[in-house]
């Protein structure tokens, strides 16, 4: 499948479905805290697209069930809005959220810490996890490799101490979800395809406390670590143009 390279106008396009998924997912962070359900934030987050105009994304994306990801603690990615996951004081969930709008997709994703007795080494962890994705958007140059992206975020990640997660990348984005290229959080610099103007990327550094290995629960979708260890993702649409990086879920 090629690299689809979008034009000025399809560029303005995602920056309005990307809009929208900040406003939904910064509609979700004010609504966590202990004692609610991650369903609760599911029907918030519904509610909010259908206002905001768009589509999401993920209903029904291979069959998934729910317009949110949520993943508490362990999970990774994929964990699926239920009444039983209900959120505890220092908890930490991971809200994925995508929409689609006049045939554009918009993604994104944040790590929120739940109540204030989330330990000091997890707040760390957020930090460094959201420090990395903007190391790695940094590199998102026209004439930078995908290498470039990913050997940024695993710099920034490995040096504090934390690990990246192999088994699941980022990817390109535009009139699909999921485009060309992959974008790994790992990598060498100067390897892989070399970034073009007009390229967009949904770069989504997904890191764990501990060992960077992912199994998947028998639900088919919930991603968690194999060592229990806690896990942080943040993702940012970003385009590639002459002037530099543009985020365009900002």
């Amino acid at each position: 499948m090629a690299i689809v390279c979008k034009s000025a106008a399809e560029i303005d396009k995602m920056r309005r479905s990307g809009h929208i998924v900040r406003q939904v997912l910064d509609h979700v962070r004010s609504l966590v805290k202990p004692g609610v359900t991650t369903m609760d934030l599911e029907r918030a987050a519904e509610k909010k697209i259908k206002e905001l105009g768009a589509k999401p994304a993920f209903k029904g994306y291979y069959d998934y069930p729910c317009v949110l990801c949520t993943s508490v603690n362990e999970e990774i990615v994929h964990g699926i809005p239920s009444e039983r996951r209900v959120l505890r004081e220092g908890d930490i969930i991971s809200v994925d959220c995508g929409v689609v709008l006049d045939g554009y997709y918009g993604d994104a994703a944040i790590t929120v810490p739940v109540g204030n007795g989330v330990k000091p080494e997890l707040k760390k962890l957020l930090e460094v996890t959201e420090a990395s994705l903007y190391r790695g958007i940094e590199q998102a140059r026209v004439g930078n490799s995908i290498g470039d992206v990913g050997a940024a975020v695993q710099e920034h990640v490995e040096a504090a101490g934390f690990s990246v997660v192999r088994e699941f990348v980022g990817h390109g984005i535009g009139t699909r979800l999921h485009e060309e290229p992959q974008v790994p959080n790992f990598g060498n610099r100067g390897h892989g395809a070399r970034l073009r103007e007009g390229m967009v990327l949904a770069i989504e550094p997904m890191v764990n406390y501990g060992k960077p290995d992912a199994r998947v629960l028998g639900d088919k979708w919930t991603a968690v670590t194999v060592d229990g260890s806690f896990s942080a993702h943040f993702e940012h649409c970003v385009a590639v143009t002459k002037d530099g990086p543009v985020i365009l879920t900002q």
